[in-house]
């Protein structure tokens, strides 16, 4: 392991506890920091702080906002009468990136997963439920293709079809065992357009 002062240390480790950060690169990231401009840093740290304090999650869908409700549930043109079902906010990020999609969202904050002790409770679902105010005529289940994301998609199908609203499923272009955040725009369209009823 290198030397390195107390300071650079800590920074290292602490750029290191980001999700897909190594020591290596938390290294690199650290030493590239310390060779900007003192007015970069500040303006860094300054974005660090002010985005952590002013991001907050919307009322009605749960995605990040800095406004309540998002700009997304707000939006009159948006199709409110769709909703499409995420497991984290930065899967609405992937999907408006196609630009096929022009309903609304509900992020349910992670998945049903047994093996972590997560079960319906644990995630937004009766928040969605809540949402079926009538009006609702489509849920477009885009939870990720893996085994709990498999399974809360077949929970929400199950939840939702007594309240008489068609669930359809996003078909299967993405990679079994993949995210939605590393799939290309071409795969996640045709995975949008060739959903299906569950």
């Amino acid at each position: 392991m290198d030397f390195y002062p107390i300071a650079i240390e800590k920074l290292i480790e602490e750029f290191a506890k980001l999700p897909g950060i190594g020591y290596k690169t938390a290294q690199r990231l650290t030493l590239h920091v310390l060779n900007l401009p003192q007015e970069e840093v500040n303006a860094f740290a300054d974005a660090l702080v002010k985005g952590r304090g002013t991001i907050k999650y919307c009322s009605v869908c749960g995605n990040y906002t800095e406004k309540d409700p998002c700009a997304i549930c707000s939006n009159p043109n948006r199709d409110s009468s769709v909703i499409c079902v995420v497991e984290e906010p930065k899967d609405i990020m992937a999907v408006e990136k196609v630009r096929e999609y022009n309903g609304v969202y509900h992020v349910l904050h992670g998945n049903i997963s047994p093996m972590a002790g997560r079960g319906p409770n644990d995630i937004r679902l009766k928040e969605l439920v809540s949402r079926m105010n009538g009006e609702v005529k489509e849920v477009i289940v885009a939870t990720n293709s893996t085994v709990e994301g498999e399974a809360t998609a077949m929970y929400i199908s199950r939840i939702l079809k007594p309240l008489e609203v068609k669930v359809t499923r996003i078909a299967h272009g993405l990679p079994v065992g993949g995210d939605l955040e590393y799939a290309d725009e071409v795969t996640l369209s045709k995975a949008i357009e060739g959903r299906t009823e569950i």
